[in-house]
């Protein structure tokens, strides 16, 4: 069997800072990989920094700062190999970690998408918030993770040390297959950043292809290094985009889920209200006006593509946690 080529792509705007934090550990540990830093148009020093401190890095530099999603969509047209590794750069990677992804692609040839465990960089015994032990999803679009439910972080007790089917892979470290995303026609570049890798498993799911989370590679993650979670953008961003997800992608009729969002997402908002943050009560609405304004253009989408995939939580992971006080993940 041909030895499968590896290319780490790191999407990096104004990062110069993490780059050169974190860009050594990928380094030392990814000599079976070929490295890139894809720069979304960065207004710092970072291209000629990485070409200076690490001259044997490739670098592609983006005409513009689309996104997350433009962004390496953009980037990924110039790599010739097998599987990209879709990189953040405040991530540190540690020893072997390629290791046992490259055999689950070498003998599972159904994984399209494969993450790391995810575990906080400041916190180091506790997994991190952006993919945890893998996502999942429930029946109205919402995510969660193994380990990581709204804002209730599990710590590392090895109870996630496992290779578990997954429903999405967090895009700080994803795994994919060059020809599948390909056949996906890559990110979905509306959602321009946050969940359009949720979008992307959901598609590859659809067409039947495995996810998977591979708990013997361990990477630590910052979070939140480009938009925190406190930024009323990543509010709108993220309801908006869960709902462009869930319209595209879900099994059923997508027109009842839709109004039990905004149902749920009022709630959210009363939340947002109680707490005194207007700007992401705000955030809310912009996000379903944004999202009401793209409808017809989403079910011309939906109408294009066979639903097959039920979600893995047939209940509300809302009513769950905040009701029911299950804080921890059940499968």
């Amino acid at each position: 069997m041909a030895e499968l080529k590896i290319a780490i792509v790191i999407l990096n705007w104004n990062g110069k800072k993490l780059l050169e934090q974190f860009l050594p550990s990928v380094i030392e540990h990814s000599q079976k990989a070929t490295i890139y830093v894809a720069d979304n148009a960065s207004t710092d020093d970072s291209v000629n920094f990485v070409k200076t401190a690490f001259p044997l890095i490739k670098i592609i530099q983006n005409t513009e700062n689309g996104g997350y999603a433009k962004g390496y969509n953009d980037a990924l047209k110039h790599m010739n190999a097998d599987v990209f590794c879709l990189l953040n750069n405040d991530v540190e990677v540690t020893k072997n970690w390629l290791a046992p992804i490259i055999e689950t692609f070498n003998t599972e040839v159904n994984t399209a998408i494969i993450q790391p465990k995810l575990l906080d960089f400041n916190k180091r015994d506790y997994f991190e918030y952006a993919g945890a032990a893998g996502g999942f999803i429930d029946k109205y679009g919402y995510p969660y993770c193994r380990g990581r439910i709204f804002n209730t972080i599990e710590k590392d007790n090895g109870q996630y040390n496992d290779t578990s089917e997954i429903f999405w892979a967090s895009g700080a470290c994803l795994f994919v297959r060059k020809h599948v995303f390909n056949e996906l026609k890559g990110l979905d570049e509306a959602f321009f950043a946050h969940m359009e890798e949720i979008d992307l498993c959901w598609r590859a799911k659809n067409l039947g292809y495995s996810v998977k989370y591979i708990g013997n590679s361990t990477i630590y993650h910052v979070g939140g290094a480009t938009l925190s979670n406190t930024n009323p953008k990543k509010t709108f961003l993220n309801f908006r985009n869960s709902l462009y997800a869930l319209t595209k992608n879900a099994k059923g009729s997508v027109l009842l889920l839709i109004l039990m969002r905004l149902v749920l997402d009022g709630i959210a908002a009363m939340k947002f209200l109680i707490e005194l943050k207007p700007k992401h009560i705000f955030a809310i609405l912009k996000a379903h006006v944004s999202f009401y304004t793209h409808l017809n253009q989403l079910l011309k989408q939906r109408k294009q593509k066979k639903n097959k995939v039920k979600y893995y939580k047939k209940t509300s992971i809302v009513v769950d946690y905040f009701v029911k006080n299950n804080d921890v993940f059940k499968s």
